[in-house]
C-alpha cells in the first residue's frame, strides 16, 4: 500500500503500489510459482496417484492476470490433470466472516466466479482466510452449499483426539478436515534448523509412523513456501520431488484430494465454539485482532460500509474490500518473540504503528471519496497449498 501521510488525505493520493505490486508478483511466480507448478505437473504426468488442492485467492487470480498470465496457464495446466483441486475462500483474502450481513457471502461468491471462469470448475470445499473457523462459521458454510472446510488441527478444539480423521461439524451437513500443523509446519518453518535439513526419508517415516486407525493425515502449508520462503539453494524443490515421489509409490500411503478424503462416514462431530486460525502460537484472531490499534482499524472499516454501498460506485467498493484484505491488519500487530518476529517479516512497514497510521489516513482518506471516483487496484496476492 502507498504511504498516505496526514497532508495527503483528500489529495487523490492512489492507495496501492501498482509497480510494486507487480515486482512483488513477477518475482514470487519466477521464485515460487512458475518452478512448483512445472515441478508438480511433471510429477503427477509421472505419478498420477499424486493429489494436490489449492487455495488461490480471488486477488492473487487477478494480479496473475494482470503481471504474470503464464502462473495462470500453469495452474489450468494442473487443474486440468484431475489430480487437483481447487478450494473456495474469500475473494480478497479477507476477514469478512467477521463481519455481519451478507459481505461474506458476497466474497465467497465472487471467488467461486472467478475460479470458474479461469478454471472451468466450482469448488466443494470451503477453505476460511488462515484457516479461521467456528461452528456459526460452519453452518454459514454448510448453508451456502459447501461439502468440507479445513481447519487447523487445534490440542483445544481436538480434546485429545488425533487430528488424523474426517470430522463432522455437530449439527450441519460439513465435514472438516484438521491440519497437523506439527508436520505441516516442520517443511513451512524448520526445513533448515539448526543447520540440518530435513530429508524426505525422515518426513516420510513420521507421517508412516502414524497408528494405522489414524486414518487421514491433511498438510497444509503457504505455497510460497517453495523457492520463496525456502529458497531454491536450500533443496527445497529436490525434497518436494522426493517426498511427492515416495508417497506416490509407497504402499502404505495413498494420496487424495479433500473431496475424496471427505467420502464416507465421519470420525466423529467436532465442535469449535470459539474462533480458530493457524496463526502464531495462540492459533486464535489475536494475530489480526489482538491489540486495540487492530480492533481499532476493524471497527472503522466495517463503520464504513453502508456509505460505501450506498453510493452505488463499483470503484469506491473495491477500494474498500481490498481494504479488508487480512494483511493490513497483520502488520499492526505488536506481538513480541518469535511470533512477533514473523509479523515484522512480512510487514513492509517500519512499525506496527506506521502500519497502523497509514491505515487509518486511508480509511479516512475513502471516507471522504465516497464522493469520489478513482481506480485502483488490489494488493500482493496470496496463494497456498494443501496436501491430503
Amino acid at each position: 500500500m502507498n504511504t498516505l501521510r496526514f497532508f495527503d488525505i483528500g489529495t487523490g493520493l492512489s492507495y496501492f503500489d501498482d509497480a510494486l505490486n507487480k515486482d512483488i508478483t513477477q518475482r514470487v511466480a519466477s521464485r515460487c510459482y512458475l518452478p512448483t507448478n512445472a515441478l508438480i505437473l511433471r510429477l503427477i504426468r509421472k505419478h498420477p496417484r499424486i493429489k494436490v488442492c489449492y487455495s488461490i485467492s480471488g486477488m492473487a487470480l487477478q494480479q496473475f492476470e494482470q503481471y504474470a498470465p503464464e502462473v495462470l496457464t500453469s495452474f489450468r495446466a494442473l487443474v486440468e490433470t484431475g489430480s487437483v483441486e481447487l478450494f473456495s475462500e474469500t475473494y480478497h483474502h479477507s476477514l469478512a466472516c467477521l463481519m455481519p450481513g451478507n459481505e461474506f457471502a458476497l466474497q465467497v461468491a465472487k471467488h467461486q466466479k472467478e475460479i470458474l471462469r479461469h478454471f472451468g470448475v466450482i469448488p466443494q470445499v470451503f477453505r476460511n482466510t488462515e484457516l479461521i473457523y467456528n461452528d456459526e462459521l460452519g453452518t454459514t458454510l454448510s448453508g451456502l452449499g459447501f461439502r468440507g472446510t479445513v481447519i487447523d488441527g487445534i490440542e483445544r478444539v481436538l480434546e485429545h483426539r488425533s487430528p488424523h480423521h474426517v470430522f463432522q461439524h455437530p449439527e450441519a451437513e460439513l465435514k472438516i478436515l484438521t491440519r497437523n500443523y506439527r508436520l505441516s509446519d516442520d517443511v513451512s518453518f524448520r526445513f533448515v534448523k539448526d543447520g540440518k535439513k530435513l530429508t524426505p526419508e525422515q518426513y516420510i517415516t513420521w507421517i508412516t509412523g502414524i497408528p494405522a486407525q489414524e486414518r487421514t493425515v491433511t498438510l497444509a502449508m503457504d505455497y510460497e513456501t517453495f523457492g520463496e520462503h525456502q529458497p531454491e539453494e536450500t533443496g527445497i524443490f529436490t525434497f518436494l520431488e522426493s517426498f511427492l515421489s515416495r508417497v506416490a509409490c509407497h504402499p502404505l500411503l495413498t494420496p487424495l484430494t479433500a473431496s475424496e478424503a471427505m467420502e464416507g462416514t465421519a470420525h466423529s462431530a467436532l465442535a469449535v465454539p470459539a474462533y480458530v486460525s493457524w496463526a502464531d502460537r495462540e492459533r486464535d484472531l489475536s494475530a489480526w485482532l489482538g491489540n486495540e490499534m487492530q480492533r481499532d482499524a476493524f471497527d472503522t472499516l466495517l463503520g464504513l460500509e453502508n456509505d460505501v454501498k450506498n453510493r452505488l460506485d463499483k470503484t469506491l467498493l473495491r477500494q474498500w474490500r481490498a481494504l479488508q484484505t487480512s494483511d493490513h491488519f497483520y502488520y499492526m500487530s505488536t506481538k513480541r518473540g518469535s511470533d512477533g518476529g514473523v509479523h515484522s517479516y512480512f510487514s513492509p512497514y517500519p512499525s506496527p504503528y506506521e502500519a497502523f497510521i497509514n491505515y487509518m489516513n486511508v480509511l479516512t482518506d475513502l471516507s471522504m471519496r465516497t464522493k469520489v471516483s478513482d481506480t485502483v487496484l488490489p494488493v500482493t496476492p496470496t496463494s497456498e497449498v494443501l496436501l491430503t
